[in-house]
């Protein structure tokens, strides 16, 4: 067992996962505390790393793409503070942390761990029900419904239809993207069937962000949605297999009018018949009146 206790949290590796709990110092982003501990399953693990620093190192986790809803759904675009799997490391604690890594790889590398993209969640994602105000709304999830309320900030256009809701089920994307320079951020949920989202600002089924303290936790809303969505990469579910429709026995063995069929014909007949039999194309009955009907055929010879 490994452990490293810091003030910007605790990570505790016990072979089979790392366990994530988040400090209480200042420093630590509000993203970090809400989600609280996080359980990594070491199949779950692409690679870690610890970067020294003269004043504080970094221990870094890194999870396989498409592993963990949260990280799915933010892209790489969470500001380090509100990163869960970043580790701030005091300098005289720089030997713990190579011994976590150390250990973390012996393990990735004697279960044989892939460290490619994942076509599964691996990770729950954060607990349920989950809330978040930010920019000109609140977004709030229980499992099943989204509801969508506005505050004072809300363009009327968007606000007078009253807050919204939704079920998971008639989602079909999920995103939240930042503030960017002058450029605000969003949470927007885009559902089936639903034309061509007008702006952030417009829209009643986006929250529009501000840049302030609480947006990121905006992204722990869309990761408990997205967890509970197909995996983006999972594979297209085969289609069904479509049984051969009976074919009406005249298909089955032509009616046999005017001039009898030759002799090979006839014959021909007769194992295509069998065939259509064994393959269940044809009931027992159908088969035993086209068998018939063809065997007159050499009676008429």
């Amino acid at each position: 067992m490994a452990e490293i206790i810091q003030k910007d949290g605790t990570w505790t590796f016990d072979g089979d996962a790392v366990r994530v709990v988040p400090g209480r110092d200042k420093g630590v982003g509000l993203l970090r505390q809400a989600l609280g501990e996080v359980v990594v399953p070491l199949r779950a693990i692409g690679g870690i790393s610890y970067e020294p620093g003269r004043k504080a190192g970094r221990l870094r986790l890194r999870l396989r793409d498409g592993a963990d809803p949260l990280l799915q759904v933010t892209g790489g675009r969470l500001p380090e503070s509100s990163d869960p799997y970043r580790l701030t490391v005091e300098p005289d604690r720089s030997g713990v942390a190579e011994y976590f890594v150390d250990e973390v790889r012996h393990a990735l590398l004697l279960d044989q761990v892939d460290p490619g993209p994942s076509d599964t969640y691996l990770l729950p994602g954060p607990a349920v029900p989950v809330s978040a105000g930010a920019g000109d709304g609140t977004a709030s999830f229980d499992g099943d419904r989204v509801v969508l309320d506005w505050n004072w900030t809300t363009e009327e256009a968007k606000s007078s239809g009253g807050p919204r809701t939704f079920r998971v089920a008639d989602v079909r994307a999920v995103e939240w993207a930042p503030s960017k320079g002058l450029d605000n951020g969003w949470l927007r949920f885009t559902l089936a069937g639903a034309p061509p989202a007008p702006p952030p600002k417009y829209d009643p089924c986006t929250v529009e962000l501000f840049g302030f303290k609480k947006d990121p936790l905006m992204a722990l809303v869309a990761a408990a949605v997205a967890v509970r969505m197909p995996h983006p990469a999972a594979p297209a579910p085969a289609a069904p297999a479509v049984p051969a429709p009976a074919l009406p026995l005249a298909h089955a063995a032509p009616v046999l009018a005017g001039e009898p069929a030759d002799h090979d014909t006839l014959l021909r007949r007769l194992r295509e018949l069998g065939e259509l039999h064994q393959a269940g194309v044809l009931t027992a009955e159908e088969f035993s009146a086209a068998k018939a009907a063809i065997l007159g055929g050499f009676t008429a010879r």
